[in-house]
């Protein structure tokens, strides 16, 4: 049995739209705003989590402690280099 034009006519304008359709949908889905706020959104999901938000504080509160850590140091450091100094000019 033999389509008729006006069908397969009918059927081509059908497929068109749905291209069409899937086409935008697609566009819309990899636009760069879209993507950015899909990032945004499962960063901000991330970092709503308390577990992660402990192993944050973590990490900060132990990068604080070692540049406290190095200034003491330093510190020190310098003391012991002042202190050389003066026993230095003493002795001649």
């Amino acid at each position: 049995m033999a389509r008729s034009t006006d069908a397969i006519q009918r059927d081509i304008e059908r497929t068109r739209d749905q291209l069409s359709s899937t086409l935008e949908e697609l566009s819309a889905r990899v636009a760069p705003a879209a993507l950015a706020d899909e990032a945004k959104g499962k960063v901000q999901s991330v970092l709503g989590d308390p577990k992660v938000q402990l192993i944050i504080g973590g990490v900060a509160a132990g990068v604080v402690l070692l540049i406290a850590v190095g200034v003491n140091s330093k510190r020190k450091e310098k003391k012991q280099i002042k202190e050389i100094q003066r026993l230095l000019a003493n002795a001649r």
